[in-house]
């Protein structure tokens, strides 16, 4: 139009009412785009026929390079082909489907596709009423958006998936390659794989199979792979006749290239007893000792065992495999040179290892040997796998736990006790475990420090790893030694927390290994300061969690800490000897921890019942009194004699100690009872050579007395300055702890308690029992002679020491005397 014309138009009048109007037509302009930036803004023309040539242009434009497809993104072409790949026009959207499919190949376009809402619209043009091209680069785009997890989201969620389904039976390959891709990346995720098996998924992924493509079968057989992890998939497979389509792959040698991913199918769909006959019967079990015997490629090799793994999950295969010496195949494999073979050789070594006697030939056949040398590999899942092996090999296995220890075994799996991989430390815990029964072998793996190299795993929340662990504490713990450096290493806290678990397996285990260190009373009292008893207690009043563990372990710590089960219990039994440092603190109360004598001597003095101890050996007199008690030929001196130098010990370890730095904490000590020493040896003096009985108790009971005030009458129990003279003590040595020898006025409990001290020094045996209002009382056993007949009767009579009133006299229990002794 000419610059004249327009001037003259803009000059005309309105056109009249009713005029009809001028009918002209522009002539078809010829459009030549020599730049990428021309064609870009071709793509927002209203004419669909620049638009398909524009769209068309851009195709062939980022075909030549991914230079190309980024410069195309940076011109703005990634909106208006989202849009065009939804236009009216069928060419137009063909065309924009291609330039779209073609530049989401590229890293940077797919970053930039991901920000916009394009997948729904894509999914909309997957209808079977869309030409194929449209499908092909419509699944092309797809393809390269579903390997990120949001869109893989976004695809199942806009229901993506059935119309992919459908399209694995369209005519042409490359649709089907890329709709297989894609639904490939979206079973990798559980709820995808579900809905492949729901919407009929299975036989047109079986139908791939027999593609002439070997990237469509390949992929296929991944896509199964994943889905077959699933049991009702597994029965639909199997259903389908899937089972037999892969034993035919199997058969066929042109499906060689295929025969790694086909046996991974088939070690999915082995889990379940149907597969395992099918295999049974079309002699399929033959077809995968031939795969396992003939060695072509290493992931043949490895995929044929793990078929061997599942099908000896069966007890009957088991056997089976046993008959044709499978054991013989899989050592020889243990020495193939890759990781895979490896590692899928040691899990069968595992399963087939609870056949009893696949265990003895894998020992015979000298195969321990080589999984034990499989413990160096850095491979972690080759080392989780070779521990599991050792695990299951040891179990209830002497000769076999003999072998990994001649193999130098126990050193490697104590190190892995250090490891960062759960499962192995786990294996390695229990093979250890398994080992340690044996006495020799025990003591050769603490030796390489497996008491240290525990504490850690204890302090985990894997379920499995702490079963183990304490299982194999709770067998290396047998000796004082090795309580001691647990002690040392901090691994009675852990241990002691775990009594809080739920966990039925590990809170037995816990309490099994609790009972075992508290044979060691320093073990005893450091458990208890951690609350293991609270703990315990609360655990034996539980219906649910109580159980022979949690009775072993409370009645362990208390006998191995008879303070706190005096505190607790208020008897302690003849059996029950007391030692230097076994201290009355009263009667527990309810939900308070007992301190422990250091605890309790470290505090300032206070108005409460004095704390009584019993320290029978002085510093300078150990020694002396050593030699005593190995010179001695009697049980009953040696029995208390023996104790003094582990509180030799202990005090010379206190006195290496530093002091505490704070002013006002009074250190830790025990006051010397020179007193109490003077009892004890005026007792064995006058009291051991004394031949009946009844004059021993009685000889003892007058000996306590007097040290102890004497003989009160009844009456005049209350005139009794018992108390003043605690206070007094009490006072005088700024403690609230005092030695019993220095009680001289004692009532009920003070002197049942120096009964039972000396009785125990002695040799003697008598109970000692608490009961209120500072009543306590001993009870002995004592064989009455009948005068006529002199024979003993078959069982003794029990009595009470009377220690207050009449002392030496011995009252029957339950008779009046005696109940009044007992009680106000």
């Amino acid at each position: 139009m000419s610059h004249t014309t327009r001037g003259h138009n803009m000059g005309k009048k309105a056109k009249k009412e009713g005029e009809t109007p001028c009918k002209e037509t522009f002539e078809p302009l010829p459009v030549e785009g020599k730049t990428p930036e021309t064609v870009v803004l071709l793509l927002s023309s209203p004419e669909e026929d620049i638009l398909a040539k524009a769209c068309e242009a851009i195709h062939t434009f980022a075909e030549k390079g991914d230079e190309n497809k980024v410069s195309l993104l940076g011109l703005g072409a990634l909106e208006p082909l989202c849009k065009l790949i939804s236009n009216n026009n069928r060419l137009v959207r063909r065309n924009a489907f291609m330039a779209l499919g073609i530049m989401a190949t590229n890293g940077e376009v797919k970053s930039a596709l991901k920000k916009k809402d394009v997948i729904p619209s894509i999914i909309d043009k997957l209808s079977p009423e869309e030409d194929t091209v449209v499908h092909e680069f419509a699944t092309l785009c797809l393809a390269s958006l579903s390997v990120d997890f949001v869109c893989k989201v976004q695809i199942f969620d806009n229901k993506g998936l059935p119309p992919l389904i459908q399209l694995l039976s369209s005519l042409d390959p490359d649709v089907k390659n890329n709709s297989l891709e894609i639904i490939f990346n979206l079973v990798q995720d559980q709820k995808s794989r579900l809905a492949v098996h729901e919407l009929g998924g299975i036989p047109p992924l079986l139908e791939l199979l027999k593609s002439d493509f070997p990237a469509i079968q390949r992929l296929a057989l991944k896509t199964l792979q994943n889905i077959t992890t699933d049991a009702d998939t597994c029965n639909t497979f199997r259903e389908e006749q899937g089972f037999e389509k892969l034993m035919d792959t199997l058969s066929n040698t042109d499906f060689s290239d295929l025969h790694a991913e086909t046996l991974q199918v088939v070690a999915n769909c082995l889990s379940d007893s149907e597969s395992l006959h099918l295999i049974h019967k079309d002699g399929g079990l033959t077809k995968l000792m031939e795969f396992v015997l003939t060695p072509k490629t290493f992931d043949i090799q490895s995929n044929a065992v793990k078929c061997i793994v599942r099908v000896a999950h069966n007890y009957e295969n088991r056997k089976m495999l046993h008959e044709q010496n499978v054991e013989k195949v899989l050592i020889e494999l243990l020495s193939v040179a890759d990781i895979s073979v490896q590692t899928a050789t040691c899990q069968a070594v595992s399963v087939m290892s609870f056949h009893f006697a696949s265990k003895d030939s894998f020992r015979d056949l000298g195969g321990i040997p080589a999984v034990v040398q499989l413990l160096n590999n850095e491979s972690v899942v080759l080392k989780e796998a070779a521990t599991q092996a050792l695990s299951n090999l040891t179990h209830s296995n002497h000769l076999n736990a003999s072998a990994v220890h001649e193999a130098g075994g126990h050193e490697v799996l104590v190190q892995q006790l250090y490891g960062s991989c759960l499962s192995t430390v786990a294996n390695s815990a229990a093979t250890l475990g398994n080992m340690a029964a044996q006495e020799d072998i025990r003591c050769s793996i603490l030796s390489h420090g497996a008491i240290k190299a525990v504490v850690e795993p204890l302090k985990s929340t894997n379920t499995q790893l702490l079963v183990n662990t304490t299982r194999c504490l709770a067998v290396l713990a047998c000796d004082t030694e090795a309580r001691e450096e647990l002690q040392g290493a901090g691994g009675l806290h852990p241990l002691v927390n775990l009594l809080r678990s739920y966990h039925k397996e590990v809170l037995h285990n816990a309490c099994w290994a609790i009972s075992v260190c508290a044979n060691d009373l320093p073990a005893a009292v450091e458990m208890c300061k951690y609350g293991a008893l609270e703990m315990l207690k609360e655990i034996n009043q539980s219906v649910n969690r109580r159980s022979r563990f949690s009775e072993l372990a409370m009645i362990s710590l208390l006998n191995s800490n008879l303070s706190v089960k005096y505190s607790l219990m208020g008897h302690l039994a003849s059996t029950d000897v007391i030692y230097d440092g076994f201290y009355d603190a009263g009667k527990a109360l309810a939900g308070q921890r007992i301190l422990t004598l250091e605890e309790m001597c470290k505090q300032p003095v206070n108005k409460h019942r004095p704390i009584i101890v019993v320290n029978t050996a002085a510093e300078e007199t150990v020694e002396t009194e050593e030699r005593q008690s190995n010179a001695s030929e009697t049980d009953t001196s040696s029995k208390a004699e023996r104790r003094t130098p582990r509180k030799k010990k202990e005090e010379d370890k206190r006195k290496d100690e530093p002091l505490p730095e704070s002013p006002t904490e009074k250190p830790w000590s025990m006051t010397e009872d020179v007193s109490l020493q003077l009892l004890i040896k005026e007792a064995k003096e006058s009291i051991i050579p004394l031949t009946d009985e009844r004059e021993q108790w009685a000889a003892l009971a007058r000996l306590v007395s007097e040290a102890m005030g004497g003989e009160v009458e009844m009456e005049k129990l209350h005139e009794f300055p018992w108390v003043l003279h605690l206070s007094e003590l009490k006072f005088q040595l700024q403690s609230n702890v005092v030695p019993i020898g220095l009680i001289s006025k004692g009532i009920y409990c003070h002197r049942a308690f120096l009964f039972k001290c000396l009785a125990d020094c002695i040799g003697l045996s008598c109970t000692l029992v608490r009961g209120e209002y500072n009543r306590a009382w001993n009870e002995v056993l004592l064989f009455n002679r009948n005068p006529s007949r002199k024979e003993r009767p078959a069982q003794p009579c029990r009595y009470i020491v009377d220690l207050m009133h009449q002392p030496g006299n011995l009252l029957t229990p339950k008779t009046p005397a005696a109940v009044q002794y007992q009680n106000i």
